[in-house]
């Protein structure tokens, strides 16, 4: 059986790159300059409250593969994700810190999708629903197939996904999915962590 930890995110400005500028303008024209100040607040918040969850799982980070929400199918994922990590950007600090502790890091997007919800936003009609739904639907569709394609048995998956994708629903049910506020989440990953640890001890004898 394969596993997928779910972990719905709020995007922090430094982990949306180049259209990070464009977001702060809209947001602050359509709510104010104090309203975005309070949401980074609640943001930055949001993220370290995340990071202690996930360094209390205690993965088997050998066995974990990571999917990032917009970061394309493209060679460079590696890159990528240090550049936004050193830019300041919380979700890629989490993701380039289980990279370092062993996890592989998976392309999860089709660039050519990404390029075009990029260019709608910066066309401002990204709130057009037909069009927006659309475009959404279809970047879940290959983020599932992703996984699905990507995802071992043995392994764990870790999606760091927006609250507004329905990925979950799209995977076969060979995958088994929790939510990181699942409790069973601990539980599994101490007796996955056992078995990488007690499988090393039997190849060493």
């Amino acid at each position: 059986m394969r596993r997928l930890i779910h972990i719905p995110v709020v995007h922090a400005q430094a982990d949306m790159g180049s259209l990070s500028d464009h977001m702060r303008a809209l947001y602050i024209a359509h709510k104010g300059e104090r309203a975005w100040r309070e949401s980074r607040r609640a943001i930055a918040c949001f993220w370290r409250e995340l990071d202690r969850k996930i360094a209390s799982l205690d993965l088997a980070c050998d066995r974990l593969r990571l999917y990032q929400d917009g970061l394309p199918v493209c060679g460079r994922e590696a890159d990528i994700v240090r550049d936004l990590a050193l830019a300041g950007g919380p979700n890629h600090r989490i993701l380039l810190g289980l990279m370092d502790r062993g996890a592989t890091i998976e392309g999860t997007e089709d660039p050519t999708l990404l390029l075009q919800e990029y260019n709608l936003l910066k066309a401002g009609m990204a709130t057009s629903p037909p069009v927006a739904a659309t475009l959404l639907d279809q970047r879940d569709r290959f983020i599932a197939g992703r996984i699905d394609a990507t995802l071992r048995p043995g392994e764990t998956g870790m999606l760091f996904l927006g609250a507004h994708h329905r990925v979950v629903r799209m995977l076969p049910a060979t995958i088994a999915v929790q939510r990181l506020d699942d409790a069973r989440i601990e539980k599994d990953a101490r007796i996955e962590k056992r078995a990488a640890r007690d499988t090393q001890q039997s190849g060493g004898e």
